[in-house]
């Protein structure tokens, strides 16, 4: 039997251009794998039969994951239009087909400015989403239907791309929580049809940009020549807008040991936490008390 390598201790993001066919998980233990690590983690999941970005999270900068949960996201999507799968996507069997209305971008675009902004969302049966401990998928594939309730999301912005029936293709600048599926299928509907999604590529997941993911390859071809260490961004890179102080001496010791330390911060709350030589020591929040308490501790 193959010994495991034992993994060591790095920490930064990768922002991994997820392949078609990899569950985030498998991307991640791949992403672990090829730089040796010893824990590693992801920020938000995409499914198989999506491709893009995947901020990865190495070591330490795992204890940042949590914040960036509720990162905006944008998304290149192809729906097809007139056929309705199980999944919403093209792992499910065709359930439903209709015919397609003759459409001009300009009628398209007036049914997507009935998305824009805030509205209410059915989460799909084909979700994460748990009822009774079990995710929602698992109930479908037994064909068990759940009552779900609406939800509250935002799109920010939803654009058309191309109109080449029978495919649609549109960007969206979404909240945290939405199912693109979901909002492929609700179009359609206003359309006067059906749908589900033939691509689905995730573009950025803010702060980060597109043109800074790493395709699999790529970071194969870097790490068989070790020098993969140097494609990892600093570990609070996606909480760069939380402002920055910097700690020393007694007030240092104290936050480091998981005690709140005074400060004379006017700001109040989240804030990344630094020495004065430019190690980051954790995050924090400063409170009324002019106190910064501290909510992860980093160890590097």
């Amino acid at each position: 039997m193959a010994r495991r390598r034992k993994g060591r201790d790095i920490h930064g993001i990768i922002l991994l251009d997820k392949p078609l066919g990899y569950s985030s998980s498998q991307a991640v233990q791949k992403v672990r794998w090829l730089f040796t690590a010893r824990k590693a983690g992801h920020t938000g999941s995409l499914d198989p039969f999506a491709t893009g970005m995947l901020p990865i999270c190495l070591g330490e900068a795992s204890k940042t994951a949590g914040f960036m949960l509720e990162a905006s996201k944008r998304y290149l999507a192809t729906a097809r239009l007139g056929q309705t799968t199980a999944t919403g996507d093209t792992e499910g069997d065709v359930v439903r087909q209709m015919s397609v209305p003759a459409l001009t971008a300009k009628a398209i675009d007036a049914a997507f400015e009935s998305f824009r902004g805030a509205i209410e969302q059915v989460p799909p049966m084909y979700s994460a989403l748990k009822h009774q401990g079990q995710p929602l998928y698992k109930f479908a594939r037994d064909g068990i239907e759940v009552e779900r309730k609406s939800r509250t999301v935002i799109i920010h912005d939803l654009e058309l791309v191309a109109w080449d029936e029978p495919l649609l293709i549109f960007r969206v600048h979404c909240s945290k929580g939405t199912y693109v599926r979901t909002l492929a299928e609700d179009i359609a509907g206003k359309l006067g049809t059906c749908a589900h999604l033939q691509a689905l590529r995730r573009l950025d997941v803010e702060p980060f940009r597109e043109a800074d993911m790493i395709s699999l390859d790529e970071l194969e071809r870097t790490a068989l020549a070790g020098q993969q260490d140097s494609l990892l961004l600093p570990l609070d890179t996606g909480l760069e807008s939380w402002p920055m102080i910097q700690l020393s001496g007694e007030e240092q010791v104290r936050f480091t040991h998981g005690n709140p330390a005074p400060v004379q911060e006017t700001h109040r709350g989240k804030v990344r936490v630094y020495a004065l030589s430019g190690e980051i020591l954790g995050l924090g929040e400063v409170r009324d008390d002019h106190q910064v308490h501290p909510k992860r501790l980093f160890n590097l």
